[in-house]
């Protein structure tokens, strides 16, 4: 088994893959509607899913947003570069929440971004990424 994607409904097709691709510089890898049961999908990420895990981002007709709950907690990307790529993020208009900096109780640096609905991305180095708090 591995895993294919992960599904997050969106209050705005458009403005999302906007997001994804245009800030994060994912790629979008394929669209589909369903006109009988009133939603649309547009799934992004930085390789195909029969290469890694992707994003599957699901748009219900007529709904612009949702209550994020509490048990969601955020999406986690590898950048090279934690500080460069909260920049960048800045420059093309992304929204950051919590600057590039070592993780609480640890070392591993990351960062915080916010999607256009509120989904927090966390931003982790690369050469950090595979080891927990970095202790």
């Amino acid at each position: 088994m591995r895993l294919l994607h992960t599904m997050i409904r969106v209050g705005d097709l458009k403005r999302s893959v906007d997001f994804y691709t245009n800030i994060l510089g994912m790629r979008l890898l394929r669209t589909s509607e369903n006109e009988e049961y009133k939603y649309s999908l547009a799934f992004v990420g930085y390789s195909d899913e029969s290469e890694g895990s992707v994003i599957e981002l699901t748009y219900n007709w007529g709904v612009d947003s949702y209550d994020m709950g509490s048990a969601f907690g955020h999406i986690a990307l590898g950048v090279d570069d934690v500080a460069a790529a909260c920049d960048k993020i800045r420059r093309a208009g992304g929204k950051v929440t919590r600057e590039a900096g070592p993780v609480k109780g640890g070392s591993t640096i990351i960062a915080f971004v916010e999607d256009p609905d509120g989904y927090k991305i966390e931003l982790i180095e690369n050469k950090q990424a595979g080891q927990g708090l970095g202790n």
